[in-house]
């Protein structure tokens, strides 16, 4: 399996962030040496933590995106959202965010490392999934999706099944993803669900039981040493594509497993894209860059780059329409 994730139609990328930081310092940054991170470009280093794009606070400060979604699901550790549009956020440990970039957004995230007592997990999914060329162009969004409203199945002896996206039997459907985005229409039946089986038990993701034809069904065990897929013995962390006609048991062999799966229709068109910019030509993304450096895609209200929230700030939602959620840590 690749890291970034390879990834089928609709979706375009996926991600899988875990990162063992030490406490955190009164600026919310590590309570350690930065020395031998490569700071602005920080990535997989040996220490078990990155900086990223973070120069004191981990994370990704201020940075553009047009022409498709991202969706942001925490398992452990904190997310501080600001975007230029003025919404705002505080999310993790089990809470979602999905954003559809469309026309343009500017967003930063950054991993506030609150506990200055001990170690600072982060861990997180990012999926980014594609926009059809009608819908490239529209109003960006940002939407949180708290853990609290996420399907579940939980059991301590069993497995734990999230669904964040679609529908499967035996599940209430999760919140609706933002009106444009790809996922809100019937027929992309995309799905998104996250799974941690521990040892001595397993689960069965049903068959789709519509059309399969240009839908894609992927597996990502991105955790685990061996295990039972179907009637096949897995090693490793791999990609498994997947029959959506077909019911498909996962089992650990040997280790808890832990595994994403992403199931989408396909677009069914060109995508040409350069980092932050997706469209369906080389034209589109040489208009994205000079209607960036026109508009930085409406600015930034915010009084830095690379924000984090008061330590002491729940979780919350600020919407640009001047809406808030809040919600009390776990």
């Amino acid at each position: 399996m690749r890291f970034p994730f390879e990834c089928e139609s609709p979706f375009l990328f996926a991600v899988y962030h875990l990162d063992h930081y030490p406490a955190g310092n009164a600026e919310m940054g590590p309570e350690a040496s930065l020395r031998g991170h490569n700071m602005g470009a920080d990535f997989n280093h040996p220490s078990g933590w990155s900086m990223y794009h973070g120069k004191s606070i981990p994370g990704f400060p201020r940075h553009p995106h047009r022409g498709f979604e991202t969706i942001t699901v925490t398992r452990r550790g904190w997310v501080d959202h600001t975007d230029s549009l003025g919404n705002a956020g505080r999310f993790g440990c089990g809470d979602a965010q999905w954003m559809t970039a469309g026309k343009g957004i500017n967003h930063s995230e950054m991993f506030p490392l609150l506990n200055r007592e001990g170690e600072n997990v982060l861990e997180l999914f990012q999926i980014w999934i594609n926009l059809p060329k009608r819908s490239k162009m529209v109003e960006p969004s940002f939407k949180m999706f708290w853990a609290e409203d996420l399907p579940s199945l939980k059991d301590t002896s069993g497995p734990e099944v999230v669904l964040i996206a679609g529908h499967l039997p035996g599940f209430n459907a999760p919140p609706a993803p933002p009106p444009d985005s790809y996922a809100s229409e019937k027929s992309s039946d995309v799905l998104v669900v996250t799974l941690k089986i521990p040892l001595g038990s397993s689960w069965t993701l049903p068959a789709f039981t519509g059309d399969v034809k240009g839908l894609s069904r992927n597996a990502y065990i991105h955790t685990g040493q061996q295990s039972k897929v179907a009637d096949q013995v897995i090693s490793g962390q791999k990609r498994l594509k997947l029959r959506p006609d077909m019911d498909t048991s996962f089992a650990p062999v040997d280790a808890p497993m832990e595994v994403l799966i992403l199931q989408g229709s396909d677009i069914g068109e060109p995508v040409v894209q350069h980092g932050p910019f997706v469209g369906n030509s080389r034209e589109d993304i040489a208009k994205a860059f000079k209607d960036y450096q026109e508009s930085e895609f409406g600015g930034w209200p915010w009084p830095s780059d690379a924000l984090a929230h008061e330590r002491s700030q729940q979780r919350f939602a600020l919407y640009s329409d001047g809406r808030k959620e809040e919600k009390p840590m776990p």
